[in-house]
């Protein structure tokens, strides 16, 4: 680049090489601009997100404008109501005040038709929020004709009441802060108003001060906000917007878009969402995604540091807020709905090559996710209630909870039964009480070899799961949980957009398209007969042995008091051919019977190819984790050193030898610290961190498996192997 013309008009002596800036930790990888390709195809993009009705008319924006200020002078009245009930003097009566600020997707400038506002009420330090603002503010609510569907959540990690005014609806948070009369200039970005409140409260006011740091770190706010309202799109139809669930929710999407605007600052959108899908099938999870050094403070509020917090070692996809205290905003991530996401990374990443070299287009990008066509075998979770106001606050209860019931499952398989819980929540109106479903996909971990006879055992698993629910403070008679197996030709219909499942063309179609002739059609007949023989003689053999005890092999010591013999996974003999049957033993519970059981409760058993037992019989060792990935033999061990959290590459030593709950060691660490500005396909995500001597995981003492009494009713699996 030519510099600037000297003061006498002579030429300029060649420039220096311009050093790119850094955004964020690190340098650029690329700050190439857009071609005139890039331009039409931002063009086509942009069009695509008009026609499918993201983007709010300015009827909508103003009544959103209005509903805010209606909400603020709801709380003004209530804090004053609060000062006057209290004594205090009249000048403090009339100076009382609250003010609300909104943060997500409306903060940000990427909200559209229907979509949530997220907002903050910030009060004085002598209203409190499990009673003024969980009772009192919720009473004047409650007795508002614009308010309906209102649901207090006072136990979430952040807590929030829920509503709908005047059909928009409203997650509002509340702050106290450590004042009496709270200004009506309050910066809510100065960190003086983190100072003398509690975690739940700088909770709530993070989520403010998250959002106006995302504005200040990106390059360009623009570019930003479409690229990021694209990626939300393709999050919600690819079924993984959802951080109650175990996936992603607004602001870790913003968050990992802005960080890949700060990668290419001189992209546009078109580009920006391609290279999103190109670095992240390639990060090196759980290398953190920071926008920023994590910034120490004096207040002493603990701050996201796998160092010092063994909590932070376990974290799986760990995505670091930008403002003080730094938080990892994606702490609901398990293994099973990170490898989710991982698959959904590399299916973007394909369709995104596939439309650089002019093969698609950007409507295949955001084709659905036909979750009901990828598994074979599903758990059901049925949710009932006495009306539709009971079902409302109880369907939040259990759908925040459905997280635990991943956990524990990974948890009680070693990682060996993958979940896939899906956000979508479907309602049959044909009930004869209120109800809505959730689905989870089952499948076994591929690659791992099994002996005969292999089982799975879940039930204590659910039953666990369905104690923990009902433990909700707020429970009222009616409430009612049912979890059970279906299978793919079992799902009802009414989770289909249609009504109705479409027809699945067969696996075969196309070998069987080949058969022309008379003769193979003949000898596929033939093959069919001989298969049904085969399954009637199998059949014939299974109950002949029926009397015959079954040699059981434990993965882990038995508890005492653990009898249940369903509670371990047994082997069997059988056939040459290795097998395994997964086995969740279920049944419908009394009270829903009449209501949405039409799928019966036959007894069926699954039959997998793997399983998590080696060739030799011998129970396997805990699962390994490798940041470097399947192909790393690097050992694992109990002490590594790792980069400080600050991007600048200064390495500090760390003991890291902490189980994960699920039984597994934690992964070698990576920290982003130095992507490297070559050819981007071939970027370095993080330095990998050596293990630095010390046991491997095979000198590692197993996991005791955890035992629970196993005395739920029962179904079991159906015929159809895991894929």
């Amino acid at each position: 680049m030519a510099g600037p013309e000297s003061l006498d008009g002579s030429s300029p002596a060649p420039a220096a090489p311009v050093t790119a800036k850094k955004y964020g930790v690190t340098k650029p990888i690329s700050v190439a601009g857009p071609t005139e390709v890039d331009f039409q195809r931002n063009t086509e993009l942009e069009k695509l997100l008009i026609d499918s009705g993201l983007f709010e008319n300015n009827e909508d924006a103003a009544k959103r404008e209005a509903v805010l200020g209606h909400i603020e002078e709801v709380v003004k009245r209530w804090v004053k109501h609060l000062t006057q009930q209290r004594g205090y003097t009249d000048q403090m009566v009339e100076d009382a005040n609250a003010l609300i600020f909104t943060f997500g997707s409306f903060r940000l400038g990427v909200h559209g038709p229907g979509s949530d506002m997220d907002s903050l009420c910030v009060g004085p330090s002598y209203v409190n929020r499990e009673e003024d603002f969980f009772i009192t503010l919720h009473d004047m609510l409650a007795e508002m004709e614009e308010v309906t569907e209102l649901q207090p959540v006072p136990d979430a990690h952040v807590p929030v009441m829920k509503f709908k005014f005047q059909g928009i609806s409203i997650d509002l948070l509340y702050a106290s802060i450590s004042v009496l009369v709270v200004p009506h200039d309050l910066d809510i970005s100065d960190g003086s108003v983190l100072y003398d409140i509690d975690e739940q409260t700088v909770r709530s006011l993070n989520g403010c001060r998250v959002a106006d740091q995302i504005l200040k770190l990106v390059p360009n706010i623009e570019h930003f906000r479409t690229t990021l309202r694209s990626l939300k799109f393709w999050a919600t139809r690819r079924g993984v917007y959802s951080n109650v669930t175990g996936f992603l929710g607004g602001v870790n999407w913003a968050l990992l878009v802005a960080r890949i605007c700060q990668l290419y600052p001189n992209a546009i959108p078109s580009m920006l969402v391609s290279r999103f899908f190109r670095v992240y099938t390639q990060w090196r999870w759980p290398n953190p995604v920071m926008l920023c050094p994590i910034e120490e403070n004096e207040l002493g509020f603990p701050v996201w540091d796998p160092r010092r917090n063994p909590r932070d070692r376990t974290h799986h996809m760990p995505i670091i807020t930008p403002a003080y205290p730094c938080m990892n905003s994606s702490y609901n991530v398990s293994t099973s709905t990170l490898r989710v996401m991982m698959d959904q990374f590399q299916h973007g990443n394909k369709v995104c090559e596939e439309i650089e070299l002019n093969k698609a287009q950007w409507s295949a990008l955001f084709e659905p996710y036909l979750f009901f066509e990828e598994y074979k075998n599903y758990l059901q979770i049925d949710i009932i209630a006495a009306d539709a106001d009971d079902l409302l606050a109880w369907r939040g209860w259990v759908e925040s909870r459905l997280r635990q019931l991943t956990l524990k499952i990974e948890r009680d398989t070693y990682g060996m039964l993958q979940c896939h819980p899906y956000p979508n929540e479907y309602g049959d109106s044909s009930k004869p009480c209120p109800h809505c479903a959730f689905f989870m996909g089952l499948q076994r971990k591929q690659g791992v070899k099994v002996q005969e006879g292999q089982q799975f055992d879940i039930r204590a698993t659910v039953e666990e799961f369905k104690q923990d629910v009902n433990m909700y403070m707020f429970w009222k008679p009616g409430m009612d949980i049912h979890v059970s197996h279906v299978r793919r030709k079992q799902i009802p219909a009414y989770v289909f957009p249609d009504g109705y499942k479409r027809s699945r063309p067969s696996r075969h179609t196309n070998q069987q398209a080949e058969r022309t002739s008379e003769e193979d059609a003949e000898g596929c007949r033939s093959q069919s007969a001989e298969k049904q023989l085969k399954r009637k003689k199998d059949s014939e053999l299974v109950d002949a042995e029926k009397d015959i005890p079954a040699k059981r092999v434990s993965i882990s010591p038995q508890r005492v008091g653990s009898v249940s013999p369903a509670s371990v996974i047994s082997t069997s003999g059988g056939t040459s051919q290795a097998r395994c049957s997964v086995e969740v033993k279920l049944e419908p519970s009394p009270k829903i019977k009449m209501g949405y059981n039409e799928a019966g409760c036959t007894r069926r058993v699954l039959n997998l190819e793997e399983g998590p037992v080696d060739g030799v019989g011998d129970p396997m060792k805990p699962c390994k984790q490798l940041a470097q990935g399947e192909n790393d033999n690097s050992s694992l061990a109990s002490n590594f050193s790792i980069q400080s959290l600050n991007g600048e590459g200064n390495a500090c030593a760390a003991d890291l030898d902490t189980r994960l709950e699920n039984g597994c060691l934690n992964r070698s660490r990576v920290f982003e610290n130095s992507l490297a500005e070559t050819l981007e396909p071939t970027l370095a995500l993080g330095v990998v961190v050596e293990p630095q001597g010390g046991a491997t995981s095979e000198s590692v003492q197993k996991p005791e498996m955890r035992h629970v009494k196993s005395g739920i009713n029962s179904i079991t699996f159906g015929e159809e192997s895991f894929t």
